[in-house]
């Protein structure tokens, strides 16, 4: 299991935080479809794979590790974010072979679309910076396709340096932690 400290349940007056456990994995893997049908109905083919029962970033084994966090409204699913401590073969392919020892890697923040455009992203994201700490942990890496540029403006916005892009185009953000 993940060895963290969580400072804060909420993050704000409704949506707490709860990590996820195996008994949860069809309600997370449900969002997680639910948001790629969203993303293809704009266009994108980000992780377009999940529609067709191809998870390829094993999310319930990440839920079995206990690195993906759950933010609930009362018993509705509202979002979810894998904090991961340890890099995976993807993070490797895009940051290099080194460095990783003070990471957290930040993937699949998905948000329940009923809780779209109410700033609920940004709060998980200030949580994973804020509301949980990792022993040895003093920044957090992230990335995201370099073609989608709300999500570049979001990542940005809220105060993460972009790194640059990888050749295979996904943009790499970083922040430290305070």
């Amino acid at each position: 299991m993940l060895a963290f400290t969580m400072k804060q349940e909420y993050v704000s007056d409704r949506i707490r935080v709860v990590q996820a456990k195996p008994s949860d994995a069809a309600d997370v893997m449900n969002l997680l479809v639910s948001t790629a049908r969203w993303l293809q109905s704009k266009g994108s083919t980000q992780w377009s794979a999940l529609l067709s029962g191809d998870d390829h970033h094993n999310v319930t084994g990440h839920i079995e590790k206990g690195e993906l966090f759950m933010f609930k409204d009362g018993d509705t699913l509202a979002g979810i974010v894998l904090l991961m401590q340890v890099p995976g073969e993807w993070d490797h392919s895009l940051w290099g072979p080194d460095g990783h020892e003070s990471i957290v890697y930040l993937h699949r923040l998905a948000i329940n679309r009923d809780y779209a455009r109410q700033g609920l992203g940004a709060d998980i994201v200030r949580w994973a910076e804020e509301g949980v700490s990792f022993t040895g942990k003093d920044r957090i890496r992230l990335d995201c396709i370099a073609n989608n540029e709300t999500l570049n403006k979001f990542y940005s916005g809220i105060g993460y340096t972009y790194k640059g892009t990888s050749p295979s185009g996904f943009c790499l953000y970083e922040k430290l932690l305070k």
